[in-house]
């Protein structure tokens, strides 16, 4: 198995569950959005660019969505704490995802990196 598919495969549910619900909705959100194991994370590129990522919050155990470019989008639900270049979208694995909500902030990355690429 790759490193990739051992990231989602090697956590306890509902964790593994929200983990790869979450890569089906990234991939689902735009056909050229490119699955990639890059500095040992799963990423999704755009145009050779990380787009978002995902990890678990290690205090809390939720997964997150780290948004590339996330410091240039305001919205409420998006956590920056340090980062210069993230901003995270934590995601409660015991409840519904909000996928309208993804789609939305990815709509507002996405802006972002087709006016600056």
């Amino acid at each position: 198995m790759k490193a990739i598919d051992n990231f989602y495969f090697d956590k306890k549910e509902p964790i593994k569950g929200c983990l790869l619900a979450l890569k089906t909705i990234i991939l689902e959100y735009n056909p050229a959005l490119e699955p990639r194991w890059y500095y040992r994370l799963p990423c999704f590129m755009y145009q050779n660019q990380i787009f978002c990522y995902l990890w678990i919050d290690k205090k809390i155990q939720f997964p997150y969505i780290a948004i590339g470019k996330g410091v240039n989008i305001e919205h409420p639900d998006l956590i920056q704490g340090n980062r210069t270049f993230t901003k995270l979208l934590m995601i409660d694995p015991e409840k519904n995802i909000p996928i309208i909500k993804i789609h939305l902030i990815f709509d507002m990355a996405m802006k972002l990196y087709k006016e600056n690429p």
